[in-house]
């Protein structure tokens, strides 16, 4: 009987699964504007700067934590400009994963626009549908109990990616055990054209393309990592990368 019933979830959000990509097939990563004037050219070197400075000579490809400190997760208003992101309180997933791309950038890491497809529960998204529609927001990233969510891959060298999740503060586990929190599809987009499939873990990432993350099986365990700085810490990262500080004036003056 409880094996049975363990299938019929399993089933259920199958074909919850299947609409949630269906609705989020013409997605695309979030994306910060620039105006083109000095109010976000500001903006963004202040941002690199605050990077620079929380980094403090720590790996490069430690996870910018300090912006989850600074911005709460919450619901944002699009479209977005440099100007209007910094000077937040609370930012969305995308707006999150848009400012870590860029900070990785900055630093001279490789890194690629992640989505993912989340399963919670319908009590947790009814209650960020109602705070959402409070702002208001749009709550196309909700369907059911799955919600679209946006992060950011890492590239060494080599093929293989780790993923940071800055609305978390955490880097994501490939292992996935189903469940809440648990990620059950991804999508990674590169701005460049790669010649061979991505890795993470045990995956194999095609890039563009929505992959259904299998459930790992086996005894339950979180579903996501935060000793990501020592598990990335094996990645071949061969470029050379400035530590030049940056001076800028603050956005305050602007």
């Amino acid at each position: 009987m409880i094996l049975g019933a363990d299938n019929q979830i399993e089933n259920i959000i199958d074909v919850e699964l299947s609409a949630a990509i269906r609705r989020w097939r013409y997605s695309a990563p979030s994306v910060i504007l620039h105006h083109g004037k000095r109010c976000c050219s500001v903006a963004r070197e202040w941002l690199f700067s605050m990077d620079h400075s929380q980094l403090n000579g720590h790996h490069r490809l430690m996870g910018p934590r300090w912006l989850r400190k600074k911005y709460e997760w919450g619901p944002s208003q699009w479209p977005m400009a440099w100007c209007q992101a910094v000077e937040q309180d609370a930012l969305d997933c995308g707006a999150l994963a848009a400012l870590s791309r860029e900070i990785y950038t900055s630093r001279g890491v490789g890194c690629h626009a992640v989505e993912l497809i989340q399963q919670y529960t319908a009590e947790t998204t009814d209650h960020w549908s109602i705070k959402w529609n409070d702002h208001p927001a749009s709550t196309h990233w909700i369907q059911g109990a799955l919600i679209y969510h946006e992060a950011c891959a890492v590239q060494g060298a080599t093929q293989e990616i780790k993923v940071w999740d800055p609305s978390a503060g955490w880097w994501a586990n490939p292992k996935q055990f189903r469940g809440y929190g648990s990620i059950a599809a991804l999508r990674v987009t590169a701005d460049h054209d790669l010649l061979q499939p991505l890795v993470w873990g045990e995956h194999e990432i095609q890039c563009g393309k929505w992959q259904i993350i299998e459930n790992s099986g086996g005894s339950k365990r979180d579903t996501s990592s935060d000793r990501g700085d020592l598990v990335l810490s094996h990645l071949d990262l061969s470029e050379n990368w400035s530590t030049r500080p940056r001076e800028i004036e603050s956005c305050k003056e602007r």
